[in-house]
């Protein structure tokens, strides 16, 4: 039995009435913008689509506690792969609430690891490009800055998204756990 697979992940997605913004700075910056709808990611590899119903019954005990809530997208970051390999990212504000979510559902499936292993630990981003070099990341930094307006969107449920072989590997909603289900019955 395969036990994750980088076929699929859980992920936190924005409400598409806020993508705008963000599909115009990945329109010109991601390789990755027809694979990945915009999101945050949470949990990464994950286990394979046909284990979505039996994760999502122990993801949804976990997230019928968690209160849904606010993120706001004001500022950029970046990742350095190498000194030619550069991520650019949009940083979730506040982190915490993220990172609380994140360690929750990572309990449940403690080898879907990866997002953990940094040396940082788990980062929460949303990914909107690559840049080669630091000279360039900067300037693509500085200019994304200038132009952005923040985004604000509250964070209601947890995606298990799923994606097939190429050419058919773009990703899919597979499952949504709510968040908040049993949060007001634990007062």
């Amino acid at each position: 039995m395969i036990r994750k697979t980088h076929k699929s992940a859980v992920v936190v997605i924005p409400p598409e009435d806020i993508w705008p913004p963000i599909q115009h700075v990945r329109l010109n910056h991601d390789r990755q913008l027809n694979r990945w709808m915009p999101h945050i990611t949470l949990v990464y590899p994950f286990r394979p689509m046909a284990q979505f119903d039996e994760v999502a019954r122990q993801f949804s005990r976990i997230c019928g506690a968690i209160r849904p809530f606010e993120v706001t997208l004001s500022r950029f970051g970046s990742f350095e792969h190498s000194e030619a390999s550069h991520t650019l990212w949009l940083v979730p504000q506040p982190r915490e609430d993220l990172v609380r979510l994140q360690d929750l559902l990572w309990q449940v499936v403690p080898d879907c690891n990866e997002v953990r292993l940094y040396q940082d630990g788990f980062n929460p981003h949303l990914s909107v490009g690559q840049a080669r070099g630091r000279d360039e990341t900067a300037r693509l930094l500085e200019e994304l800055q200038s132009l952005w307006k923040p985004l604000k969107f509250n964070v209601t449920a947890v995606c298990l998204i799923w994606r097939g072989d190429p050419p058919d590997d773009r990703f899919r909603v597979g499952c949504t756990v709510p968040l908040g289900r049993n949060a007001d019955a634990a007062k």
